[in-house]
């Protein structure tokens, strides 16, 4: 598949290396330009390229920015894709400023896909990358990792959920995209090592009562680092 990356931060560049072990043709671009990522396509395989020709990839294409970072990308682009289009990122107050439309009640992804104006799937952004990038392993091993998908198009979720197993993950459905939030920061399946059946059962474990208290616990847990 030609696979375009947007963001080359740990997330973003370790899926970068991953997806061109699988054989993948994959373009991945930041905000400072092809000739800042000549480190990044060395050691992953990847392409650089400029964000407008990673937003153009035709098969998938993965958003791993912060949401200060997401309407400065090429919307008339991403709009009128017909790619999968990924959105990997986590919103933290400390670090993005207050967002009155996902305090309001929208999920990190569901606003992702009204200010791009694509729908999106919902993957990658509640494992660490250190575990991205180190703990894949075959399938059918007893401590393999999983990441949960989530999105309103369930054939993309399946290609999205089959990419993630060839990539050394299990992978589970997490419902719809407006059940996303409990795959977001301070939730009980956020960035935990976790199989399949416990993932499932962190996903079922989170309280909607508690979100603004999942958000607040996990803002003040990485504000120390921003």
């Amino acid at each position: 598949m030609e696979i375009g990356i947007i963001g080359s931060g740990y997330v973003g560049s370790t899926l970068a290396g991953h997806l061109t072990a699988l054989g993948h043709n994959v373009k991945i671009a930041n905000s400072r330009g092809p000739e800042s990522l000549a480190g990044v396509a060395e050691k992953t395989g990847a392409t650089a390229v400029a964000v407008e020709q990673a937003a153009s990839a035709k098969d998938i294409v993965i958003v791993a920015v912060p949401p200060t970072a997401m309407e400065k990308l090429p919307v008339q682009i991403l709009s009128a894709s017909q790619a999968i289009i990924i959105d990997a990122g986590n919103y933290y107050p400390s670090r993005d400023g207050e967002n009155p439309e996902l305090e309001g009640g929208l999920t990190d992804s569901e606003w992702t896909a009204k200010v791009l104006g694509h729908p999106v799937i919902k993957a990658f952004n509640n494992i660490l990358s250190t575990s991205l990038a180190s703990k894949s392993m075959p399938e059918g091993s007893p401590d393999r990792i999983a990441i949960s998908v989530a999105g309103d198009q369930d054939e993309h979720k399946e290609i999205v959920q089959a990419l993630i197993n060839k990539m050394g993950f299990d992978a589970i459905d997490g419902g719809p995209l407006s059940e996303s939030w409990r795959q977001q920061p301070g939730t009980p399946a956020y960035c935990r090592d976790l199989g399949k059946e416990s993932l499932a059962a962190a996903l079922e474990e989170a309280d909607p009562g508690k979100r603004t208290q999942y958000l607040e616990m996990a803002d003040e847990a990485i504000r120390p680092f921003l």
